[in-house]
């Protein structure tokens, strides 16, 4: 009988249900102004679709461990909002309840700037409430460079985000980002942590296809024993 009443205290505890979790996964979608309607809701389809792809649902899946999910939209400094808090994928109904409340959300915000360095305090943050998992992960998403207040680069000297990987999603949508500019933002101001990459998405309407090999990448379960890879230099 102690045994059992131990054993229900333990359970009722916080982040006891978490106690297995192999990823915190973060994603943070572009607001700004740069996004028109149209290009938000290729945004937001995308993410839905890309989390319920066989293949992604698989990935989620291809360990008895979980993943935990949390989705926040950002653009100006003060201009975050959370879509879906972590929630544990330990089902696939939990999946596509996640997909599901993502699909319901509208947007919060349409004319503000490009707030990088804020979106990603505002992500570190988030990571803190976050469970306990193995690993942690954040991905930005967007389709310009950072033009108010500070950057990636203070942003990581200036939270925590020593256990953080981020990974980004670039947007390229005009002629004039290309590899001299947007590309390069990303992978020199972006990127951080071993084996951070960069998805490309050629336009918005090719975001559903960007983000689902994104996620594939991301849920792979880490190989035992195996180095941490460098900085992905290609995307």
């Amino acid at each position: 009988m102690i045994r059992m009443a131990l054993l229900i205290v333990v359970l009722s505890l916080p982040g006891a249900a978490w106690a297995n979790c192999r990823l915190a996964l973060l994603l943070a979608l572009d607001v700004s102004s740069s996004v028109d309607p149209s290009e938000d809701a290729l945004q937001r389809g995308g993410v839905v679709a890309a989390l319920t792809a066989p293949e992604v649902v698989a990935a989620f899946f291809a360990t008895d461990q979980p993943v935990a999910l949390a989705v926040y939209e950002w653009s100006g400094r003060y201009q975050q909002d959370v879509l879906l808090d972590w929630t544990l994928i330990d089902s696939q109904r939990a999946l596509i309840e996640a997909a599901e409340t993502v699909a319901a959300t509208k947007r919060g915000h349409s004319d503000y700037p490009t707030a990088m360095g804020y979106s990603l305090g505002h992500g570190a943050r988030l990571f803190e409430t976050a469970p306990v998992c193995t690993r942690k992960t954040l991905d930005m998403a967007g389709d310009g460079q950072n033009n108010e207040g500070f950057g990636p680069q203070d942003a990581y000297r200036a939270f925590p985000f020593d256990d953080i990987t981020v990974n980004g999603l670039v947007v390229n949508a005009a002629d004039f980002e290309g590899e001299l500019g947007l590309i390069a933002f990303y992978r020199a101001e972006v990127l951080h942590g071993p084996g951070a990459f960069l998805e490309i998405a050629n336009g918005f309407a090719d975001y559903e296809r960007a983000m689902r090999r994104k996620l594939e990448r991301e849920l792979m379960p880490a190989v035992i024993g195996a180095r941490p890879g460098p900085k992905d230099p290609k995307g």
